[in-house]
C-alpha cells in the first residue's frame, strides 16, 4: 500500500517468529539474526463504497511511538530481513487478533525474504492457529518495488498460499515490476492499483481509459480492484463512475495506530448507500 504520507513504500507486516538466531534448513543463513529494532503497527481500512463499510484492514508497519515506516526500514539488512519479514506477520496478525479485528486482515510481504514458501509460512500459520484468524481472512500483498530473481519463485509463493486458504494481492500495481504479464502470471486475487494512477484521474481522460478497461478485465476475470492513495471527493467520484467500488486513502481514514478504525469514523464523502 501507498502511504502519501511519506515517500517511502509500506513495508511488511508479518507474524510472530521465533527471532532466535536459529537458521532454518535452506536459508543459507540468512536468517540467523535476529531484527532487533522495536516497532508496532498502525492499520488502514480499505472500504467498499458501494455499501459504505470496512472489508479490510491493511497493517502498516510504524515505531512504537508512530515513527514512520521509513524509520524502520532503515534498520532492516540483507542478513535481518528475513527475520523482520517473519516479526512484522506475526506482529500483525496477533495485534490485529487482540485489537478484534473485523472482517479481513491485510499484511505486506517481501517475496526475496522468502526462501522457500512452505517453510517461511510455518510461522504465520501458527500465529493465525495461536488467534483463531481462519486463512481465508488474511491476504498478503506482494511489494512490487522489488524485483525477484528466481524465476518462477513468486509463483510458488503464490501456489503455496492459496493452497493452504490465503488470499493473495499485487501491490502498487501500475508501477515498479506490476504489469500485464506478472498479473497474467500469478493470477491474484486482488492488485492494488497504485496512488500514482490515482492522483489527478478526475482530470486525466487518458487514465480514466485505462483504469476503465483495467476494471473490466478484473470484472471478467474475477480480480478485485481496490485504489489505494485515495484523497480528494473528486477522484471517489471519478473512480465510482468507472466503476470502481473498494478504496483505501486519507479521505476515508488515516492509519491509527494500534487501533482498528471504525465503520463510524469514516468520511464518505457526498457516497448514497446503494440498495440491495
Amino acid at each position: 500500500m501507498h502511504d502519501s504520507s511519506e515517500n517511502e513504500p509500506e513495508r511488511p507486516a508479518a507474524p510472530d517468529a521465533d527471532l532466535s538466531p536459529t537458521a532454518q534448513p535452506g536459508c543459507g543463513g540468512a536468517c540467523r539474526t535476529a531484527f532487533s529494532t522495536p516497532f508496532t503497527m498502525a492499520f488502514q481500512p480499505i472500504v467498499d463504497i458501494a455499501d459504505q463499510r470496512i472489508v479490510a484492514h491493511e497493517a502498516l508497519v510504524r515505531g512504537q511511538s508512530g515513527e514512520s515506516a521509513a524509520s524502520i526500514l532503515a534498520a532492516v539488512t540483507p542478513e535481518t530481513l528475513y527475520a523482520f519479514d517473519q516479526a512484522c506477520r506475526t506482529k500483525a496478525i496477533e495485534l490485529a487478533a487482540r485489537l478484534g479485528l473485523p472482517g479481513r486482515l491485510n499484511i505486506n510481504f517481501l517475496p526475496n525474504a522468502v526462501y522457500e514458501p512452505v517453510a517461511c509460512i510455518q510461522a504465520t500459520l501458527a500465529a493465525a492457529r495461536r488467534t483463531g484468524i481462519a486463512p481465508d481472512r488474511l491476504t498478503f500483498e506482494m511489494v512490487e518495488s522489488e524485483d525477484v530473481a528466481v524465476p518462477g519463485h513468486l509463483r510458488r509463493i503464490v501456489e503455496t498460499y492459496r493452497q493452504i486458504g490465503f488470499r493473495v494481492a499485487l501491490d502498487d500495481y501500475g508501477t515498479g515490476h506490476s504489469g500485464l504479464l506478472r498479473l497474467s502470471e500469478l493470477r491474484p486475487d486482488s492488485i492494488k492499483v497504485d496512488r500514482q494512477l490515482v492522483a489527478g484521474i478526475s482530470e486525466d481522460r487518458m487514465r480514466q481509459a485505462m483504469m476503465r478497461a483495467l476494471l473490466g478485465f478484473c470484472d471478467e476475470v474475477g480480480i478485485e480492484a481496490v485504489f489505494e492513495g485515495v484523497e480528494t471527493a473528486a477522484e471517489v467520484g471519478t473512480l465510482r463512475a468507472l466503476g470502481a467500488r473498494y478504496m483505501q486513502g486519507f479521505l476515508f481514514a488515516r492509519p491509527a495506530l494500534e487501533r482498528m478504525v471504525e465503520s463510524a469514523e469514516i468520511s464518505w464523502p457526498g457516497l448514497h448507500k446503494t440498495q440491495g
